[in-house]
């Protein structure tokens, strides 16, 4: 069955193929679908995604509507359906109920493993809470990839082990992201850029990134730009995630500080003009390239 899938915005991630639309439906040469899936990731994009249900609705074709902003479970995954080929995820869940997260309402707390299909972008809510014997089979697939793997979906460092480090180095992961949210978060994260080290993988690669949440209510520039700097400290290159609310809205100051911390090249800029020293690193050691 042709499926017409539609996106209230256009992402990275959004499937490029000639049955994605990011609009009303075509006014001429409408292609041969049966049904139309609505997917809307952002709870702030659900009054669009009914607007666009509805000017679909109209070609009488049916309509379905689903995806993250509907915290509805998702199900096994499907390459290129609602994410572009090369993306993939292995597992749905987290078995942490962090407060600012949308996983525990979407999947109830529980991690699933699913069936492994083949892609290069690791999007896992919570990849290393997952069995042993699945993550090998996760890395096992990646080897088999055309392209070095991405983990975007982040990695927690709490749970890093040396074997995880292994698997890693033996893939040659461009880049795997940590998360720094909470305070309680940065003394694993020192700890897993230490594993790291040792395990071959090295700061000065800027192969391991760590978001870092920021704009939180309560939250100040001067204490985002300290946790900013202590993920460098701890060997890690640190992209500042501005928080959003349900409604989507963000303060216009913090958009802008966000603006410098998310570049790699300013980031490595910034920190060696502040003299802030990258773990592992004597000097300034290796240009970001």
């Amino acid at each position: 069955m042709n499926i017409a899938r539609v996106f209230p915005r256009r992402t990275r991630a959004t499937p490029d193929d000639a049955l994605t639309f990011t609009g009303p439906p075509p006014r001429e040469g409408l292609p041969d679908v049966q049904e139309v899936h609505i997917s809307v990731a952002f709870t702030y994009d659900l009054d669009r995604a009914h607007q666009l249900a509805e000017a679909w609705a109209r070609t009488g074709l049916p309509v379905r509507m689903g995806g993250p902003a509907f915290h509805e479970p998702g199900g096994d995954f499907i390459p290129g359906r609602y994410l572009k080929h090369g993306y993939v995820i292995t597992s749905r869940g987290c078995p942490n109920r962090c407060w600012f997260c949308a996983v525990p309402k979407r999947e109830g707390g529980v991690l699933r493993e699913l069936p492994i299909t083949g892609g290069w972008n690791v999007l896992d809510d919570n990849l290393l809470a997952c069995s042993e014997a699945h993550i090998r089979a996760v890395f096992a697939m990646l080897e088999r990839q055309a392209k070095r793997p991405l983990f975007t979906g982040g990695l927690e460092a709490r749970l890093l082990r040396p074997w995880h480090v292994d698997l890693l180095r033996s893939v040659r992961a461009t880049r795997m992201y940590f998360a720094y949210d909470t305070p309680e978060d940065y003394e694993p994260l020192v700890a897993a850029g230490r594993l790291l080290r040792q395990g071959g993988i090295s700061a000065a690669s800027h192969r391991a990134a760590c978001y870092v949440l920021i704009g939180y209510p309560g939250d100040t520039m001067e204490a985002a730009e300290r946790r900013l700097a202590d993920t460098w400290r701890a060997g890690f290159l640190p992209y500042a995630m501005l928080y959003r609310d349900n409604t989507g809205n963000t303060d216009g100051a913090w958009r802008k500080f966000q603006t410098s911390w998310i570049r790699p090249v300013s980031i490595v800029a910034q920190m060696r003009a502040a003299g802030v020293k990258l773990a592992g690193v004597d000097g300034e050691g290796d240009v970001y390239a």
